[in-house]
Formats: structure tokens, sequence, C-alpha cells
């Protein structure tokens, strides 16, 4: 029987495994959990999500919502299991984080062509492999990566998580920013400019936890934390993440500023803080985030943390279809690979697993046209850069429209309809 090793239980490597086995593929898993974990993870379910709970947006207009349609055409089993898992997000796609690990973990279980290892990879095996360790990748793995492609290091940061009965409903209000989706889908709570103020002022005189030396690096755009954020200029917050556009209080006036608070769970009795990542320590989170009125007496379920991600150089390393081009029997999927974020990563998984069993079948290796945002990514991956950075789904991929739109709303309902063209043309040819 044909057969795949992938390396990795987290997105991209359930999605390869999960769809090689689709296709008849028998499969060996290799997971470290329960065996060991990275210091960021804290379940033995596969595919956890550690830094949000929140996949972004799922309107096709939109560069996520357009990746998240190509991949559900396309067939996805991890997708699948995240749109089962969903809490209301307005218009994004937001799951039940313990909810959907482990309902990918029983798919994946469940699958009489994948047979999971529960081992520490310590080496790449032979035979046809899909690389997907993700950005924790552990050691000594970590290393002959290293050593095989060369590596890069940024950092990455998570958001703390609150009780939701711990919020001061006093002090909070119910709305979705411009009213999209449902109003119950996030809370917010407002400042005047004077507590904005006083926020910002303790923020950014925080203690912030040590790293190890091994650890400095590059902190990643998509990820940065709240208090790196602040530090360029008072007004960045309110910019960002405590923008109070779309977001009126019940009494009809804009606050000076508003942190949102986004459902971690089905049940709703848990929060994440919107765009909160951070490195503070522990106490200061407390007592800083505590100075927003509303969270004056919250219960913090989990801290916000910030460690170290590794991805390969790719343009130097991988062909489109995410090869090893020196090699030929090497895959790299997820976050390794330099795309950058869930779905991204997925798709990497899901893009890898055809691609593997297209060699399998005696096919060269296809990627998807450009104009899809999955074909962009694969372009991304594997064009030359000699400043390399992991990449989220974004327009500025795609090429431009054949005529120049000048309406940017609808310059991206066209390229978005370009794509979901191709990617359906592409599905029905090569899947």
């Amino acid at each position: 029987m044909k057969q795949v090793t992938v390396i990795g239980g987290g997105l991209a490597g359930c999605e390869a495994a999960l769809t090689l086995a689709d296709r008849g593929v028998s499969v060996r898993l290799i997971e470290s959990k329960p065996l060991r974990r990275s210091a960021a993870h804290a379940s033995d379910d596969m595919c956890e999500l550690v830094c949000s709970n929140s996949l972004k947006s799922n309107d096709p207009a939109t560069a996520h919502g357009l990746l998240k349609t190509e991949l559900r055409v396309m067939g996805s089993k991890v997708l699948a299991a995240a749109d089962e898992c969903a809490v209301p997000a307005g218009s994004a796609l937001a799951v039940d984080r313990k909810r959907f690990s482990a309902l990918v973990t029983e798919r994946v279980r469940a699958e009489s062509n994948i047979t999971i290892i529960n081992e520490t990879a310590e080496d790449i095996p032979d035979g046809l492999v899909i690389v997907a360790t993700g950005p924790l990748t552990l050691a000594p793995l970590d290393g002959r990566i290293a050593k095989l492609f060369g590596s890069l290091h940024f950092f990455d940061a998570e958001a703390p998580i609150i009780s939701a009965d711990s919020v001061d409903m006093s002090k909070a209000y119910h709305a979705a920013r411009y009213g999209k989706g449902d109003d119950t889908d996030y809370l917010n709570c407002p400042l005047t400019r004077e507590e904005y103020d006083a926020f910002y002022d303790a923020l950014i005189s925080a203690e912030r936890a040590d790293l190890h030396e091994f650890e400095k690096g590059e902190i990643f755009e998509g990820c940065m934390p709240v208090e790196v954020m602040a530090a360029r200029g008072r007004d960045s917050l309110r910019f960002g993440p405590m923008r109070p556009v779309g977001l009126r209080a019940p009494d009809g006036t804009r606050p000076y500023a508003v942190l949102q608070l986004r459902k971690e769970n089905v049940a709703g009795d848990m929060y994440n803080l919107v765009g909160f990542q951070t490195n503070l320590k522990f106490p200061e989170q407390k007592r800083v985030f505590g100075l927003i009125p509303a969270l004056a007496h919250a219960e913090f379920l989990r801290y916000g943390v910030m460690h170290r991600n590794t991805f390969i150089d790719a343009p130097k390393v991988l062909d489109s279809c995410f090869r090893v081009g020196r090699d030929g029997r090497i895959f790299v999927a997820g976050q390794l690979s330099g795309v950058e974020g869930y779905v991204e990563s997925i798709c990497s998984g899901h893009l890898a697993a055809l691609h593997a069993a297209a060699v399998l079948s005696g096919r060269e290796p296809l990627p998807p046209p450009d104009v899809c945002m999955s074909g962009a990514l694969s372009g991304y991956v594997s064009s030359p850069n000699d400043d390399f950075q992991p990449m989220n789904a974004n327009f500025g991929l795609l090429p431009p429209l054949s005529e120049h739109v000048r309406d940017k709303s609808e310059r991206k309902r066209l390229m978005s309809q370009r794509a979901l063209d191709a990617i359906k043309k592409y599905t029905e040819s090569y899947i």
C-alpha cells in the first residue's frame, strides 16, 4: 500500500493525514503528545490552537474568507471540523478550542488508514514525508531541520483568557463592530480618555517576562504583544486593537477606546482579550489589565505568554508545491514552511498532501493557480526573497485584475470571484 509519513499532529499535520487517508494512502502520523509537549501546549489532543480561537473572517470578499472558501471547495477536513465547532463571532469563524481539538483528534484516531505513532521524531525518516512539526518544533528534530534547511526565528504571543462571570457588566456592553453578526458575539469594555491614559501609562512601564538568550529574535507583526505595539505611540492601541469605531455604546456615544472580549467556547463562560497578546509577567497582567474598568475584578483563567516560533527560509528550500526541491521526497507544511496563521497552515497541509498523493500516483504535483489565495501562498513561499518573513493571506499576494477597478470593495469582490472560479476548475481537474 502507498504510504506517507506525516510528522506533527497540529493543524497542518492533521489536515495532511486526513487528506491522504481520504485518498486511500496509508499514513504514519508521528506525534509527540501525550509523551511530550512544547512549553506552549496544555492539552494532549492534537490540533491544539495556542494563540487564539479565531480563524478570522468568513467573508469570501476578505483574504481569509476567500482562503476558507477555497479550502471548503477542495474538501478540507480540519476546516470542516472548525465549522462544526464554531462559536458566535460576527462575520469571523471562531471555535470552541477544546471541542475543536477533541473532534479532530477523534477523527484522526477513527481513520483506518492512519497509524498514530506517539513519539518525538528525532530525524526525518526515509520515504515520502510531510514535515509539519509547527513553529514550536521540539529538539532534536529542530536542530536537524536547521542543519538541513536552515531556520529563522520570530516570536509569537498569546492573549489572556478570563472568566465571563468576573466581568463587571455594569461597565461593559454587547455589540459587534458595525453591527456585523449577533450583538452577543463580542463584549465591549469601554474607556474614557482619562481611563485610557492611566491604562496606557501602566502598560508601557509594566515589567515583562525575561527571555532566554536563545529566544531573542524578531517579533512577527501579526501577533505583536500589546505592550510592544503601545510603545509605538500613545494612540497606537486606539488605532489598533482598542479602536472604538463601529462600537457605539447603548446610549449612542462612542467611547474613547474599547477592549473587545470574544467568546472562547460554546458555553460562553470564557472570554479572550482580542488583540491583547502579551509577554507581561503574570502579576503585571492582572494589575495592568485590571485598570480597564470592566476588568477590575477579572479572574484570569490563562495568562498571556510569549514563545519562540521557527520557520525555514522557504524560498531557498521549497518549490511551489511545498516540496524540498533538492530532495523531492520531503514536503514541509504549516507555519514551519513560512505561512502564518491557522487557516494558512491548514491550507499548506492540504496542498502538501495533495501533492504527495500525486507523486505516489506517478503524476507531477500542480499548485493551484496564482489567482487563488491558496496558489498565491504557494507562490510566496517559493519565490526568491532576500528578507523572507512569514506571511498571512492577503490580497496583495494576488495578481491584479485585467482591468483596473477603482472601488476597493468591488475590486476585492471581483478578485474573490476570479479565485473561486479558478479553484473550482483546479479541484475538478487535479483533486
